[in-house]
């Protein structure tokens, strides 16, 4: 069967097909009956893209039947352009008279056998006008030809209204205390609304009142870019925690130049020297941070402190004339220390006690009055005795240089007799010697230095000084804790056999 009246009653638009449909029903079947189109059947035998594409024809060429001469009577438009009578326009014409309460009132009535209220449908821009006619109207959809193309047709569903509290996180109208709770939760707020410099005061105390590091500091940062420096400066001398906040934040982003103007601002004469004197460390020529340092040792500083840029200034000065003097002396090849050991990083810059160890290492027997002497610099820098000892004993000790570390501890008495000494204790030279891979014999000595017993018969037998262990039990008559010890010698060896000596010895008198 084709297309029929009934099929274009069923759609409404029987009436604008005009004269050529006031037919007979017979005339009306005969006439689609004997129409050279094609009509759309079931029973084809083509798949269903076959179908569509075959009704879609069928439909286009209906424009000769419907295009009149007057186009005038046969489509009005509203002021919008959309045809009357269209779906659009029927959607449209809904959705405007929603807003109305009179209006939508009558929309109720009308529809009273339904008890929801129908969401505004957004307005559609089909045309079915511009469907038959073939026609698409500016930022429209396609034609139904279009519409039955291979592409899928989007689905549009109305679109909520968010909540009002998600329209407010960007807005302007917050009050001091929401902006402040806002930060403090991390959220997103903008601080430019705050012009004056009463709201800017104000932001900052409520800041500081909720006591959270983080928002004092992002609200500094804002003030800091939008007041001088001598108006933010003159607000925080009377708020020290936000001035505290301030001087931390400036050091950790290395401002210098403002927080030298704070300090100046402030009067702290000493702090402002500090400061100053922080600067040296950005400079990496040694000539150059030579003199840097010496315009330092003017500065206000504490008597303590001037003492220590004093001895700084005079130890890059003293590790500038070494350095040079070693690097020739490593190139010329002449010297045996820096042959067998050459050095591995350069001396300038290094602490004291580097360039110390430095200097016993590749200088130990050096006149006092060379600036390389270990002694010249223990004199210099007034080096504490212990932390000399240590020193030269690990520097000498990594050279197996078992006389040097002999002589360092011998001490002559008024009287000219000798005797070992150490500042740092003789268990501590024991551990050093050990570390260094010293000889059995040279612990051994040290071993038996140790005054305290128990200490001595601990490290004797970690590092395995038999003799020592031996001596010891036996000067104790500690016959049980030889025995005991006679199981952790090796079999048949010399210590066995003295051990066996010594437990069969009627002269002397155990305690157990």
């Amino acid at each position: 069967p084709g297309l029929t009246l009934q099929f274009w009653r069923s759609l409404g638009l029987h009436s604008r097909l005009g004269p050529r449909m006031n037919r007979t029903k017979g005339d009306e079947e005969e006439y689609w009956n004997s129409s050279k189109f094609k009509a759309f059947t079931f029973d084809d035998e083509d798949d269903e893209l076959s179908q569509l594409k075959e009704s879609k024809r069928a439909v286009n060429s209906l424009r000769d039947f419907v295009d009149d001469d007057d186009e005038d009577d046969l489509e009005r438009v509203s002021w919008t352009g959309e045809p009357v009578g269209s779906i659009s326009w029927s959607i449209k014409e809904t959705a405007g008279n929603s807003g109305s309460s009179h209006e939508r009132e009558q929309l109720k009535n009308r529809n009273s056998f339904s008890t929801y209220t129908q969401l505004p449908k957004p307005p559609s821009t089909y045309s079915l006008s511009s469907f038959f006619r073939g026609r698409t109207r500016p930022g429209s959809f396609q034609s139904l030809s279009d519409a039955l193309s291979d592409t899928p047709a989007k689905s549009y569903a109305p679109e909520l209204g968010r909540p009002k509290g998600e329209y407010r996180d960007y807005s302007n109208d917050w009050s001091l205390s929401d902006t402040v709770r806002r930060l403090r939760k991390g959220k997103v707020c903008s601080l430019e609304r705050f012009r004056s410099l009463q709201d800017k005061i104000q932001l900052l105390e409520e800041a500081v009142s909720m006591h959270d590091g983080n928002v004092i500091t992002a609200v500094l940062i804002f003030l800091k870019r939008t007041l001088s420096k001598e108006i933010l400066f003159r607000e925080l001398e009377v708020r020290q925690v936000a001035l505290r906040h301030l001087i931390h934040f400036l050091k950790e982003i290395g401002d210098q130049k403002l927080l030298l103007d704070l300090f100046r601002f402030l009067d702290r004469t000493e702090e402002l020297a500090l400061s100053h004197y922080r600067e040296h460390l950005n400079i990496q020529d040694p000539e150059k941070r030579k003199e840097f340092l010496k315009t330092c040792i003017g500065l206000p500083f504490s008597a303590e402190d001037s003492a220590h840029i004093q001895d700084h200034y005079t130890l890059l000065e003293r590790q500038i004339i070494i350095e040079a003097n070693d690097r020739h002396l490593e190139l010329a090849g002449q010297t045996e220390v820096f042959r067998k050991h050459p050095r591995k990083a350069s001396i300038l810059n290094m602490p004291l006690v580097t360039t110390l160890f430095y200097s016993c290492f590749y200088h130990y027997t050096e006149a006092e009055g060379t600036f390389s002497s270990p002694v010249n610099l223990k004199k210099t820098f007034k080096i504490p005795d212990k932390q000399y000892v240590l020193t030269a004993l690990a520097a000498r000790a990594k050279l197996r240089a078992w006389h040097d570390v002999d002589a360092l501890f011998t001490t002559k008495n008024w009287l000219g007799y000798t005797k070992k000494r150490a500042p740092i204790g003789f268990h501590r030279v024991v551990e050093i010697l050990h570390k260094n891979s010293a000889p059995v014999q040279i612990l051994q000595e040290y071993v038996n230095l140790v005054e305290d017993v128990d200490t001595k018969l601990n490290l004797a037998t970690k590092f395995k000084c038999h003799d020592v262990v031996i001596d010891t039990c036996r000067d104790l008559k500690d016959r049980q804790q030889l025995l005991a010890y006679r199981s952790k010698v090796d079999k048949g060896s010399a210590e066995e056999e003295k051990i066996d000596a010594l437990l069969n010895s009627s002269q002397i008198r155990w305690k157990n």
